[in-house]
């Protein structure tokens, strides 16, 4: 990686593109957007056993083979609490669990819960400004009811 300190700006960003374009050829990435909702959708579908759902399918993202409807959610962040992406229309239980990656600077995961309807909405709080309701984790999350820390599945011995 040292190769990359020498490489003027426009270059890593066309090494950048090509990273992109081969994630998406892999099927691990589905746009040219930032690559960590993608990359958690298919990291832990995989994991999981689960069937991605298209686009369409607003409230969830994956299912189980009984039919159990998940949403994922990934977030790249270096701090000790992580606010995820909006929630929205909780309330219409579009989902039965909410599962949530947390990754390290290096792409590690650092968190991994599979949390339920009913306690995300025990956890999140409604923000009216952004028309959703807003889910912060730490490691006290796991200690909620409801919340089942998962992280062992994602990491290979």
């Amino acid at each position: 990686m040292d190769e990359l300190r020498s490489m003027s700006e426009v270059e890593l960003l066309q090494v950048h593109s090509a990273v992109i374009d081969e994630l998406i050829r892999r099927d691990v990435v589905k746009t040219r957007n930032n690559p960590i909702g993608d990359y958690t959708e298919w990291l832990v579908s995989r994991q999981l056993k689960l069937r991605v759902q298209g686009n369409s399918q607003a409230a969830f993202d994956a299912i189980d083979h009984e039919g159990i409807r998940y949403q994922i959610k990934g977030r790249y962040d270096s701090g000790n609490s992580v606010q995820l992406g909006v929630i929205r229309n909780l309330d219409q239980h579009g989902f039965d669990f909410l599962v949530a990656l947390v990754f390290d600077e290096d792409y590690s995961i650092r968190l991994a819960v599979k949390i339920s309807h009913r306690a995300v909405g025990g956890l999140a709080r409604y923000r009216s400004h952004q028309n959703g309701h807003i889910l912060t984790l730490n490691r006290s999350t796991i200690e909620h009811d409801g919340v089942e820390d998962i992280l062992h599945l994602f990491h290979r011995d």
